[in-house]
């Protein structure tokens, strides 16, 4: 199997998380599509992150995404006015904006490679994901790169399935083309996943190895979105994504 090669690349972003550091990271999950303060992160940090659900945090969005409750850290934000359609992942058609977000992009890359070393969560009903999301300028920059993600109820012994692919949303330019990789052995202890895309290609590894190739790429500023999801309520509290690290790599051969 082929081989991460990282010779060809500058570590630009780095965070091993002694704490949160909110020059690179926006606390809060699409907060255009409810408030700041209802989408706020529980976390803990020093050193990695920990992403965290409590049993007393409340649903993200109900009027729009039921019981889901998120815990999320974000590279970017940016939305249109009040009432409007333009915001960051417009994940279904009637979202409108309930709170105008001032533009901030703190680490939007267009190319490169990007990477997150993390652990799985076993429950059914969570799932822990990295993505990078069109900024969305525009509104056909909306493209998404699944870096990884992982529900919980596909974490087994011995093995887990991992979510890796691009999905077009609202850009005419991307076709989806996603699926589930086999990681054999314990999801549950730190892995490596990696992400690099160039004009026209995108390749995913997972620890350093080559797993998934796309012949197509966003060509537009992408935002991270690092998250964990508790679909329904139930288990133990608090439920614990672990996080060594994030980086960012800027190519230069």
């Amino acid at each position: 199997m082929t081989a991460l090669d990282r010779s060809g690349y500058t570590l630009d972003f780095e965070d091993r998380f002694a704490a949160l550091d909110e020059r690179r990271w926006l606390p809060f999950y699409l907060p255009q599509w409810a408030s700041r303060e209802a989408t706020r992160a529980r976390y803990e940090t020093g050193p990695g992150l920990t992403l965290l659900i409590e049993e007393d945090q409340q649903p993200w969005a109900p009027q729009y995404d039921g019981p889901l409750r998120v815990t999320n850290l974000q590279t970017g934000v940016r939305s249109g006015p009040l009432g409007s359609h333009d915001g960051q992942l417009r994940f279904k058609p009637e979202v409108v904006v309930s709170e105008e977000q001032t533009t901030e992009a703190l680490y939007t890359p267009t190319q490169g490679l990007v990477e997150v070393r993390s652990k799985a969560i076993a429950q059914p009903n969570c799932m822990v994901a990295l993505w990078l999301i069109g900024f969305e300028e525009s509104p056909h920059e909306s493209g998404e790169i699944c870096l990884m993600e992982i529900f919980g109820n596909e974490v087994e012994a011995g093995r887990a399935s991992v979510g890796m692919g691009i999905h077009p949303w609202h850009d005419p330019d991307l076709v989806d083309d996603f699926e589930k990789i086999t990681l054999t052995g314990d999801a549950t202890e730190a892995h490596t996943y990696s992400v690099e895309w160039m004009p026209g290609r995108t390749r995913w590894y997972l620890d350093d190895l080559l797993v998934k190739q796309s012949e197509q790429a966003p060509d537009y500023p992408m935002q991270l979105m690092l998250d964990v999801y508790e679909f329904e309520p139930g288990g133990q509290y608090p439920k614990r994504f672990e996080v060594e690290f994030v980086r960012g790599w800027t190519r230069t051969a």
